[in-house]
């Protein structure tokens, strides 16, 4: 037989392997492996699968909206509601005394670092966290963007108690709610490249190992491609990995800033390393991680707020029901429109992916979709039919 030659490995992805001939010259059927980005059980597409989960805070129905599609599908019931968040593919759904409800919308990408995967198969209730005897007495979850956060082995929530429960990342997508641990007493737990950074007592540790920085009053968390993000009272400290080492830097803010004003919960575009966060009446922060500096908005209060990326608008959204983008170095509106019914009700909020925004009306009973390139031309109307009170986005 003769060996595989080097022009073969282009062909490895798709046909398995090299064909090889036998002595009489016949030439077999290729080996078949797995093919490149493989995860079983799911359909991989050519473009991203995205997806809304909306609860209704009245029913207390949770669906899943495929923006593909258009379609809307009941996925679960979920009593007292009070909060949706989402870490790209699964849904975290809290109620009152303390209850978390976790959805698998069946839509998710894999990031392989100069390209991406896409997958999709039918969205599914995984059911509960286990209660313990201490949410009787337990308000809610505050959802924030530290309430769910993941990698590829390990999901951290903040139950009512404010234990940080952690998930078997591998389990929940068998369709298994398995607790793999749990952290007390701790302000924030991020995990990251394959270890927990857990913020406590004024400092941000890797679990087992050794401090990375100060982060004093610790709340709000980000990921990047260039590092992960703890919101703390004297700006953000920003935390890196190379080579299993962790290494963190502190971004402080410009001047000297008010606790009512510092940002506690980071919003922007998966994959992007520009941040927004409310500023309480101020306006609006930007974080620019990859120059390492703050800005200042004037944008006044917000009731949400998004950064689309890079020298790209940042979003908000006033109590007036107006989306607003405004020019992220200068703070200038360049567009606005009115979305939302008056008086505001729920919890309106804006999610970003590479070309779209969406905006939930629960008063309105609608999700608007905003092209935020096109001075915020509003693409399409969702109607499903029920106040769309929580909002995530799933499949980025």
């Amino acid at each position: 037989m003769r060996s595989c030659g080097v022009g073969a490995l282009a062909l490895v992805v798709l046909l398995g392997g090299c064909a090889q001939e036998s002595g009489d010259g016949a030439v077999p059927r290729a080996t078949e492996e797995v093919p490149h980005g493989y995860v079983e059980g799911a359909e991989e597409m050519p473009e991203p699968q995205s997806r809304l989960v909306l609860a209704d805070g009245g029913t207390g129905t949770v669906h899943v909206l495929d923006l593909l599609t258009e379609q809307t599908t009941a996925v679960a019931r979920v009593e007292d509601v009070r909060g949706v968040t989402g870490d790209g593919r699964f849904a975290y759904v809290t109620a009152g005394a303390g209850g978390l409800h976790v959805i698998d919308s069946g839509a998710w990408a894999v990031d392989h670092g100069d390209h991406f995967h896409y997958y999709r198969t039918a969205a599914r209730d995984l059911g509960a966290v286990a209660e313990r005897p201490s949410y009787a007495a337990a308000d809610t979850a505050t959802i924030t963007d530290t309430a769910a956060t993941a990698d590829t082995a390990t999901t951290a929530v903040r139950t009512g108690d404010g234990t940080i429960t952690l998930l078997d990342r591998a389990r929940m997508e068998q369709g298994e709610l398995v607790e793999a641990g749990e952290i007390e007493n701790a302000a924030a737990v991020l995990p990251y490249r394959g270890h927990l950074l857990v913020a406590e007592g004024g400092a941000v540790r890797v679990e087992g190992g050794a401090g990375v920085g100060a982060c004093v009053d610790a709340a709000g968390t980000a990921v990047t491609r260039r590092g992960v993000i703890f919101g703390c009272a004297d700006g953000a400290l920003l935390v890196t990995e190379k080579d299993g080492a962790f290494e963190g830097v502190k971004i402080r803010y410009p001047h000297k800033t008010p606790a009512s004003d510092r940002a506690t919960a980071f919003r922007h575009r998966p994959g992007s390393s520009t941040m927004a966060a409310k500023a309480g009446d101020s306006g609006t922060w930007v974080l620019d991680v990859a120059a390492r500096t703050w800005k200042l908005l004037r944008t006044g209060p917000v009731v949400a707020v998004t950064a689309v990326g890079e020298d790209a608008p940042v979003l908000t959204l006033t109590e007036d029901g107006v989306l607003r983008a405004h020019d992220p170095a200068s703070g200038k509106e360049i567009a606005g429109t009115k979305l939302l019914a008056e008086p505001l009700t729920g919890s309106p909020d804006i999610q970003v992916d590479t070309g779209r925004a969406y905006v939930n009306d629960p008063a309105g009973k609608a999700v608007y979709e905003i092209d935020y390139n096109d001075d915020l031309r509003r693409a399409r109307t969702f109607r499903p039919g029920f106040a769309p009170t929580y909002m995530t986005e799933t499949g980025r």
